[in-house]
């Protein structure tokens, strides 16, 4: 048995291909910095959703009109999702999403992810959600909605090249559940949901904000390797290093590493994070000779949010705003198999007492 599953195939996938050894993500043919570099999110979405759909309109309008149309669906209820934990408030609006299959239900999904993130920022600082921008890029009007301004270009790019680098990354455990949903038969938003759902674990997609805690909490790059030390004799794990299947460094670090250098107000915690990271991989590799942890998505995805004006609540939503583009053709591609996801388990419990036998 292999309780960690990770040497279980359990799918067939033209989606994404993650290569631990080589430090290397293939998203359909396309190494991730080269889809970053080359793609919107829109365009993300339609080449990962290119061929499980019966036909796909141009994503930007049908976006634009989705957020619309998700917005004045949400608005009665804003006054009862004010008050839940963002990631609750952002499941229970998505609840409250068509559950269809077709292309139609999966735009409206995205939709939803977005408005519903942007108002749960504003209703979280008091103020009243801010409607949508129909004729703008999904990524801008996002970071519209979440601060209620319109963002810098350098801004609304850095923010787009976040969503399209996590937007896929092979059989996680969010994309797993959100493929075992979908063989159900049930529809894409309840798989959408249920990725959600798994992405609320601290273990897959809340660690950013730790990531921005443990910067607070060394504070100046010469205090860093006493912290170190102390995390590390405590069994404390340093957030933003090491990943369940990469064995050397994570190549979204790297995107999202270049990404922040773009933003100005990114400069005095990047410098402090790259000396953290210099003392923290030092460390980590005299503790830990055995294991290869080197940096990982979240580290630099917590300074990019944090530079972007994000508040730290809502950095696991944002987490599915990207990747629920994946969910969906995950989604698409298991409903193809025709095949229900049904595993064994071994039974060790105990066994009946044998009455003829007593």
């Amino acid at each position: 048995m292999d309780a960690g599953l990770e040497k279980v195939v359990a799918a067939e996938t033209v989606l994404s291909d993650v290569q631990g050894a080589e430090g290397r993500l293939i998203i359909r043919g396309k190494d991730v910095e080269a889809l970053v570099r080359e793609f919107t999110f829109e365009q993300a979405a339609g080449h990962l959703w290119d061929g499980f759909f019966d036909a796909t309109p141009e994503l930007q309008a049908a976006l634009g009109r989705a957020r619309v149309q998700a917005f004045e669906r949400l608005k009665p209820d804003f006054a009862r999702l004010a008050p839940l934990p963002e990631v609750d408030a952002l499941r229970a609006a998505l609840s409250l999403a068509p559950d269809g299959h077709d292309v139609a239900a999966a735009i409206d999904l995205v939709a939803t992810m977005a408005v519903a993130t942007g108002a749960i920022a504003q209703m979280k600082a008091g103020r009243t959600p801010v409607a949508p921008d129909a004729g703008a890029l999904h990524g801008t009007d996002l970071l519209r909605m979440i601060r209620g301004e319109t963002p810098s270009v350098e801004e609304a790019r850095a923010l787009d090249a976040y969503l399209v680098t996590i937007s896929d990354h092979g059989l996680n455990a969010s994309t797993f559940v959100a493929r075992c949903v979908a063989s159900t038969r049930a529809g894409l938003g309840s798989a959408v949901i249920a990725g959600l759902s798994a992405l609320k674990g601290p273990l897959h997609g809340g660690a950013p904000g730790p990531v921005l805690d443990m910067l607070d909490g060394i504070g100046a790059a010469d205090r860093a390797e006493g912290w170190i030390r102390n995390a590390l004799d405590r069994g404390e794990r340093l957030m933003g290093f090491g990943h369940r299947v990469y064995r050397t460094r994570d190549p979204r670090a790297d995107v999202l590493k270049s990404v922040v250098n773009t933003l100005p107000a990114s400069s005095g915690r990047l410098a402090l994070a790259q000396a953290i990271e210099g003392r923290i991989l030092q460390k980590l590799a005299a503790e830990k000779p055995d294991r290869k942890l080197d940096t990982n998505v979240e580290y630099y995805t917590a300074i990019l949010l944090e530079a972007l004006g994000i508040p730290r609540g809502l950095f696991t939503c944002l987490f599915g705003c990207g990747r629920v583009t994946g969910w969906i053709a995950h989604a698409r591609e298991q409903l193809g198999t025709g095949r229900l996801v049904r595993p064994a388990s071994t039974y060790v419990g105990p066994m009946p007492v044998d009455s003829i036998a007593a």
